[in-house]
């Protein structure tokens, strides 16, 4: 077997939060993940639509972007924008 290549391989420590709210037109289940790594944006996983994104303030200005990262409509992706900026 041939010697595996590693870019990087490291361990941290992180704070996860979990949460779940119901929109006007869809329930949101998300974990959002601070990290040190990507330049102090969040991970963000939508846990039931298996997708997810690196965000900071500067992508939730960014038109058109929570709808491609989680295949989600203008009205869900505003409910989603709204929260998200209460939290990031």
């Amino acid at each position: 077997m041939p010697e595996r290549f590693f870019l990087y391989d490291e361990t941290e420590s992180t704070k996860t939060r979990y949460i779940s709210f119901m929109g006007e037109h869809q329930r949101f289940d998300l974990a959002l993940i601070r990290t040190d790594r990507y330049f102090g944006k969040r991970l963000v996983l939508d846990i039931q639509g298996s997708r997810f994104a690196i965000i900071g303030q500067d992508d939730l200005e960014e038109p058109g972007y929570l709808e491609h990262a989680f295949n989600l409509t203008e009205e869900e992706a505003a409910e989603l924008r709204d929260f998200l900026c209460e939290v990031i």
